[in-house]
């Protein structure tokens, strides 16, 4: 018969993972969330950069300020939704508004395969989704786990996405061949209603395991009330949420400013097509397996053990020197190192840090200000960082100036994040000498 683990081994595990008994089904089912929803945005994002590409690196601005536009749209239809559904079934609504769309999409597909337009249009409406889509996801764990269960779990669960972001690619480059554009997009639009139902798993786990100190005054099952752009003011009213909204604005300027870097070197350096969006998925293979990693063994420790804020601001300074290294050496293989080192400090650090903050706010700061500041601030520093860097391209003799500016850019990012860890450890303390 086999033996029962030993003891020392159990805890060895315990030790590991950090995750209490209680913990592993909200665990794997916020894990399984986020894979179901990333395998179907990956399936389709590399289709996504080389349709940017086609349309001429010179015009990727106006795709970017267009996607902002279209957040401004969006804004106040998931404001609606917000305001009227209860906070356990906002992620139910909004995911399967997007199904539709998704569908409609397919459909557009079939019946004109080549229009142009309508490349575009999915260009823009997958950034607007990927951005709601995903911050919603977050706003349900914000909801559900206390401030220290979140710094110990979070990462765990964003492994879910991360391997979502490996399984995404490989299922489109198997099956754009025998299903089409217009499959991906069905399936896609399964997967994400399969998402939603694990948010929906998510809610009642809590039901049955409430948190420490919940004693039920903001019940999930009411709305939140309010009018369509109360995130906006939120953000407003608040010096802490306004903080995030400027630690995502210069997070976005500085992606961009690599974003068009990016797609300025692949096209010199690799003209074909084919070429650009094999190069563009093997980027994204190998930023998911090294963010896997990460995830799961170092960001949750480094989280406890230092706090949120070093998550904040390691992957900034990081980016600063980055920034004087592409200046000296404009190259893509430079480009490539200084990419992957973003994207995987960005995935494991930055994104569960930033998250980690407002397990600290209020119920409607977690799904409106949130949204808000994840889809229209940061859309909308992507619009300006898009015309910024393509002026200094236009005007400057050479492409360096761009990156010492980025350099400043990415210091100012990491003095943002260093306030924002001492804030939420404020909260958070005041928040634990509260009497439950």
């Amino acid at each position: 018969m086999e033996q029962p683990a030993h003891p020392a081994e159990r805890i060895r595990v315990a030790d590991l993972f950090r995750i209490t008994r209680e913990e592993w089904p909200a665990v794997l089912a916020g894990a399984g969330m986020f894979f179901l929803l990333f395998t179907g945005y990956f399936m389709l994002r590399p289709v996504r950069e080389t349709m940017g590409i086609a349309g001429g690196v010179e015009n990727l601005q106006w795709l970017f300020t267009g996607t902002f536009v279209a957040t401004l749209v969006a804004l106040p239809v998931f404001g609606w939704i917000a305001s009227k559904a209860s906070r356990r079934r906002i992620v139910t609504w909004t995911y399967a508004f997007f199904a539709l769309n998704l569908v409609g999409f397919a459909a557009a597909f079939l019946a004109n395969p080549d229009d142009v337009w309508m490349a575009r249009a999915f260009y823009i409406w997958l950034s607007v989704f990927n951005l709601l889509a995903i911050s919603l996801a977050w706003s349900v764990l914000a909801d559900l786990f206390a401030a220290q269960q979140a710094k110990r779990l979070f990462a765990i669960i964003a492994g879910g996405a991360s391997a979502g972001g490996l399984t995404g690619p490989i299922l489109g480059t198997l099956l754009v061949a025998p299903i089409g554009h217009a499959g991906l997009l069905l399936l896609a639009a399964v997967l994400l209603l399969l998402s939603a139902g694990a948010a929906m798993w998510l809610h009642r786990w809590r039901d049955m395991n409430p948190a420490p100190g919940d004693d039920g005054s903001t019940p999930r099952n009411a709305p939140l009330g309010g009018h369509p752009f109360a995130g906006a003011s939120a953000v407003v009213r608040s010096s802490y949420l306004a903080a995030i909204a400027l630690f995502v604005v210069l997070l976005a300027v500085v992606s961009t400013f690599l974003y068009f870097e990016q797609a300025r070197l692949v096209a010199e350096t690799f003209p074909d097509k084919t070429r650009q969006t094999q190069v563009f998925g093997l980027i994204d293979t190998l930023v998911q397996s090294l963010t896997i990693f990460v995830q799961v063994f170092l960001t949750g420790r480094i989280a406890d053990r230092f706090g949120i804020g070093t998550l904040l601001v390691a992957v900034p300074l990081v980016m600063a020197a980055g920034f004087l290294w592409l200046a000296a050496a404009p190259v893509f293989a430079v480009l490539a190192v200084i990419m992957v080192v973003r994207r995987v400090g960005e995935y494991a650090l930055v994104r569960p840090g930033r998250e980690m903050l407002y397990t600290v706010a209020e119920p409607e700061e977690k799904y409106k200000a949130k949204n808000f500041i994840d889809t229209v601030v940061y859309r909308g520093g992507d619009a300006i960082g898009g015309w910024v860097k393509r002026g200094l391209d236009v005007f400057a003799e050479h492409p360096a100036i761009a990156m010492i500016i980025g350099t400043g850019l990415a210091l100012g990012w990491a003095a943002t994040g260093a306030w924002l860890g001492r804030q939420e450890r404020a909260r958070e303390e005041a928040v634990a000498a509260v009497p439950s």
